[in-house]
């Protein structure tokens, strides 16, 4: 859930629930502190101070920006995937390639395709550039028999 404290359309406040995890920020450092007063007064809460993970991925608060990574979830989709030892590539599909199914090819494991295209798609957070590939291929989730023309 995500809630927007606005005052005078100048001060905000932003908080984000998720589960059992909270974070907020704003722009004015008085609607912050007496925000996470009365939270700790209301519920007994850990404040764990400035945010360094959420969901999986890091953050990374500096003066010149905050920036946020999923290198490690990245990296164990290649190892659960078995794809650890691939090389890189510039582009996650080819130019122009059109997908059909094919019906007479060998079954793919439906379960193994869900949890792949699932673990992609939480990878375009961070990876945008991806999301083009991972929603063609997406749209064989139903029935993954694919070949190219």
């Amino acid at each position: 859930m995500l809630y927007v404290k606005s005052i005078d359309l100048e001060d905000i406040l932003i908080v984000c629930l998720y589960v059992d995890d909270l974070i907020f920020t704003g722009n004015n450092s008085k609607l912050i502190v007496e925000f996470r007063e009365v939270m700790i007064s209301c519920f007994e809460i850990t404040d764990f101070g400035l945010m360094s993970r959420f969901l999986g991925i890091k953050v990374n608060q500096q003066d010149d920006g905050i920036f946020i990574s999923q290198r490690k979830y990245a990296c164990d989709i290649l190892k659960k995937f078995k794809m650890d030892n691939s090389k890189p590539v510039s582009t996650l599909v080819e130019e122009k390639l059109k997908l059909t199914r094919d019906i007479e090819s060998k079954r793919v494991d439906a379960t193994l395709y869900k949890s792949l295209i699932g673990s992609l798609r939480y990878l375009t957070t961070t990876r945008p550039y991806i999301f083009f590939g991972v929603s063609l291929f997406g749209r064989f989730i139903e029935k993954p028999h694919i070949s190219h023309l």
